[in-house]
């Protein structure tokens, strides 16, 4: 993940120390629900007890028998980084997406592919983009992504064990968890994984040219592919997780993102307890993959810890780096947040 504010800096970090909060209470949506944030491993077990949270306006906390598991996710993170450096093109990455699809499939997931060719400044690359779908109710769409490519380097081995392993990791135990709800959600979701995000240059705009970014290449795609098929209207609401497994997690307001977005998800992570990790300072990221969705004038928001990340795009992001603690904290905010999304969606459209 190259970021255009950090290149300005020659390379300052990514986001955060914070305190892995816990709670015994949990919020629960109208659709989803997440299970109890606990000290010791939770990640098993069905639990069913209904009670009221202390904020009265909160909805009523039911615990899930399917939990987001921290070690699932970490499972998946270490698959990606025995793979190696995964850039755009490579055999190791087309065993990564192959793993991404099989895992998803393996959930019931209708999972589709989007192969593309895209001119970069080191050539001509094949990419593709991955999108598992959960029908709802509705043909709006809310996507939930991750860039899945590594950072080509030639002089150092990068597997980027939070750049990008932890989100995809997360998303991936995401699909498991929302696929095995038993319960249609009001909305329609996308999972995606998009190819090419990384800048193939050392600094993000180092070789960019007049509408040609060498960055984003897959999410500029899906946006433009979306637009072709007159589906760009469908997609109500984009969330994008980037860099959010750091073992010392603190995550601060992405200054591009969609304040209502960042709020529903802020103020739910408070809720459960995570308030000390979810925290209200800005985070300048300077352009991600969630950018060409704002270009297209969909809501969009980044939960991404960037500035305080010291082995980003070093050979020392690895998976000792990553916190399968970090990315429950994450999981179980986004699986409560989004009954909330659904509902801010729908309240909308009316």
């Amino acid at each position: 993940m190259s970021k255009g504010i950090r290149n300005l800096n020659n390379l300052t970090m990514k986001s955060g120390i914070g305190r892995l909060g816990s709670t015994t209470l949990c919020l629960m949506g109208p659709l989803f629900f997440i299970a109890c944030p606990r000290n010791s491993p939770p990640d098993t077990g069905n639990i069913g007890v209904s009670t009221r949270s202390a904020n009265t306006n909160a909805p009523a906390v039911v615990a899930s028998a399917v939990a987001f598991n921290g070690e699932r996710a970490m499972a998946h993170v270490r698959k990606q980084v025995d793979f190696g450096p995964r850039p755009p093109g490579s055999p190791e990455l087309a065993k990564t997406r192959e793993y991404i699809v099989n895992e998803l499939k393996s959930y019931g997931l209708t999972v589709s592919t989007d192969e593309f060719v895209a001119a970069t400044p080191v050539g001509e690359k094949k990419m593709a983009n991955i999108t598992a779908e959960i029908p709802g109710e509705s043909q709006d769409v809310v996507i939930v992504s991750s860039h899945y490519d590594t950072k080509l380097y030639e002089n150092m081995q990068f597997v980027g064990a939070n750049d990008p392993g932890a989100s995809v990791g997360t998303l991936i135990e995401l699909g498991r968890v929302l696929s095995s709800n038993g319960r249609k959600p009001r909305l329609t979701y996308w999972l995606v994984f998009f190819d090419g995000e990384e800048s193939f240059c050392e600094g993000w705009d180092e070789c960019a040219k007049p509408g040609a970014p060498d960055n984003t290449y897959g999410s500029r795609h899906y946006v433009s592919e979306l637009r072709n098929k007159n589906q760009l209207d469908r997609v109500r609401a984009l969330i994008l997780l980037d860099m959010m497994g750091y073992k010392s997690l603190e995550l601060g307001r992405d200054t591009m993102s969609t304040k209502w977005l960042q709020d529903v998800i802020w103020q739910t992570a408070r809720e459960i307890g995570y308030g000390s990790i979810f925290v209200d300072r800005p985070e300048g990221v300077g352009g991600d993959d969630h950018e060409p969705f704002l270009r297209a004038g969909i809501d969009s928001v980044d939960i991404i810890q960037l500035n305080s990340y010291p082995p980003w795009h070093t050979p020392e992001d690895t998976i000792d780096k990553v916190s399968a603690t970090s990315m429950k904290v994450v999981g179980d905010v986004l699986v409560a947040s989004l009954p909330r999304v659904e509902q801010r969606v729908l309240d909308k459209v009316r």
